[in-house]
């Protein structure tokens, strides 16, 4: 894939299976808790100089346990539902020129349509298959650091060692 520099004005990320490891851990009351990466936010920041970052979920019973970690981090969340995520994506991003790491079967159209598709190690073989890149770090393990160095290595063409 022969990239452009500042071609990509767009980095948005699903949250669960991705920023996290996509396990939800529940009591006799309901969801509690998420599983969520360390390293994460400040490879996040590193990016943010180079192009617009946004978070999606479709975990509406989770919901506020992903918001309370993405704005801990300085982002926004937006909830858009599983089967209405491309759409959304179509209406407010110029996919072309949007990254998408996700990894779900509802990613799959984004997957195909957007300028780059990013799949955690542990994703849904569909994904994988149609993946640009796929980390070796799985979803919650540190594979939103890995997609933020391999962004701005291959598309900003930046040595992460000089920003740090």
């Amino acid at each position: 894939m022969k990239l452009k520099k500042n071609y990509f004005k767009n980095f948005v990320l699903d949250v669960d299976g991705v920023l996290t490891t996509g396990q939800f851990l529940y009591n006799q009351y309901g969801k509690k808790y998420k599983i969520f990466s360390v390293d994460d936010k400040d490879a996040l920041l590193l990016l943010k100089k180079y192009i617009k970052i946004s978070f999606i979920t479709s975990d509406i019973k989770g919901f506020k346990i992903s918001k309370k970690r993405v704005e801990d981090m300085g982002f926004k969340l937006k909830y858009i539902s599983s089967d209405k995520r491309y759409s959304w994506m179509k209406k407010n991003f110029d996919l072309k020129n949007t990254i998408f790491m996700g990894d779900g079967l509802y990613d799959f159209k984004l997957f195909k349509n957007v300028g780059m598709s990013i799949c955690p190690k542990n994703s849904v073989s569909i994904i994988k298959k149609y993946a640009n890149y796929e980390t070796k770090n799985k979803g919650g393990e540190r594979s939103v650091t890995e997609a933020c160095i391999f962004i701005l290595k291959k598309v900003f063409k930046i040595n992460i060692e000089s920003l740090i």
